[in-house]
């Protein structure tokens, strides 16, 4: 059976976005017809370090994956990048998710082991923490987005799909 999967993204947060690439690309899994009552998308959390761990992890109480996939927005990143891990001064979480055998074959997405400093990480290190304190069997990885362009929109939403296929079946 296919695993139930969350996707999430993120809202701006500064004046001059028009948008955010990570809500951006899950709203391309919608207009695809990729939906079913197997996936959720918690899309646009606010961009803030206590209330998008805590809306998340509400969802994920209620929805109950198998399966979580947060993107986030790097502007500065010219590919899709899953991140190895998450950290906060006391303790560095690996996603249990084997990344070099999910990326194998794909264009236009690299590891990374930097989550940043910003709330991107702070919501992945929260769900990995709240994953391990609680011993759920949930995969869970992030995913930054660059800036979608004409020229980049449809390799990182090939590999986007790929990945997400890979992981609920």
């Amino acid at each position: 059976m296919t695993k139930k999967v969350l996707l999430t993204s993120f809202a701006t947060w500064e004046a001059h976005q028009v948008s955010n690439s990570s809500d951006d690309l899950l709203g391309i899994v919608a207009q695809r017809g990729l939906l079913s009552d197997r996936m959720h998308l918690a899309r646009q959390l606010p961009v803030d370090f206590e209330l998008a761990p805590s809306q998340a992890i509400a969802t994920i109480q209620q929805f109950k994956p198998d399966v979580v996939i947060c993107c986030g927005m790097a502007e500065m990143r010219k590919v899709l990048t899953v991140e190895l891990n998450a950290w906060s001064q006391e303790v560095t979480h690996q996603t249990k998710v084997n990344l070099q055998k999910l990326l194998t074959g794909l264009t236009i997405t690299e590891i990374s082991e930097d989550a940043g400093r910003y709330v991107c990480n702070a919501l992945y290190h929260c769900l990995l923490d709240y994953f391990h304190r609680h011993r759920l069997d949930i995969a869970c990885i992030f995913v930054h987005v660059p800036i979608l362009t004409p020229a980049n929109t449809e390799a990182i939403a090939q590999d986007f799909l790929t990945i997400l296929h890979r992981l609920k079946n």
